[in-house]
């Protein structure tokens, strides 16, 4: 999942447009009150941060993510129409991993995003994963659904995580083999298959967060 901060609305919704077509779960926020609140329910993968924002600036924004415990590793891009040295350096003094002025390429944005996510392992160090209702708690090694407790395999479990910590973003069996299975898993890509329909029946419900994505493989989230 992608959260935009961007006051502007057609930048949000050409950022919001841009991101959802190249295979994100998008949600997009005009100012800080509504972003802190979906951050409640669920944390985001990466968020694209604009400055010059009504009542609380992007700057503020920012610092207050750094200093939360379960927020301080969220990569963060600043998108913004400060362009000047002194800007991109003062944003990245406060912790933004990167910084893309306006005006800008939609797949500059894109490529920006899937880059920094590709090279983040701080997603996967998040300790308390959660969507939709479902909770990973990876220091207790449990898994609960609306609250209630459900049992996975070693391997489902392994699933869902990674499932959880790449939200939006289309995965290939071959990459899902890879990095839960691991370099030295010979099995075929049906061995996939299977895990993902038990996972998803012991989800119940909630295991709809989990799409088949045609000729490529799954994705959690639409």
């Amino acid at each position: 999942m992608i959260y935009i901060i961007e006051d502007d609305q057609d930048i949000r919704e050409m950022e919001t447009y841009a991101l959802k077509n190249s295979g994100f779960e998008v949600e997009a926020f005009s100012e800080s009150g509504s972003f802190y609140e979906a951050c409640r329910k669920s944390l985001p993968s990466l968020v694209l941060l604009d400055i010059m924002l009504p009542g609380e600036d992007g700057l503020a924004i920012l610092k207050k993510l750094r200093q939360g415990d379960d927020t301080k590793d969220i990569p963060v891009i600043m998108v913004t129409a400060k362009s000047t040295e002194i800007d991109k350096v003062k944003g990245l003094d406060s912790g933004a991993d990167d910084y893309i002025t306006k005006p800008f390429g939609v797949m500059e944005l894109v490529s920006r995003a899937k880059a920094l996510l590709r090279r983040c392992p701080k997603n996967s160090d998040q300790k308390v994963l959660s969507f939709q209702g479902i909770v990973i708690d990876d220091d207790k090694h449990t898994v609960t659904v609306d609250g209630k407790e459900c049992k996975l395999t070693f391997k489902e479990y392994e699933l869902l995580k990674y499932f959880l910590q790449n939200k939006g973003i289309a995965l290939s069996r071959e990459r899902l083999i890879e990095q839960v299975w691991g370099y030295d898993f010979e099995g075929e890509s049906r061995t996939v298959d299977m895990h993902i329909k038990t996972l998803r029946q012991k989800l119940g419900s909630a295991g709809s967060i989990i799409k088949t994505v045609r000729n490529v493989g799954y994705k959690a989230g639409e």
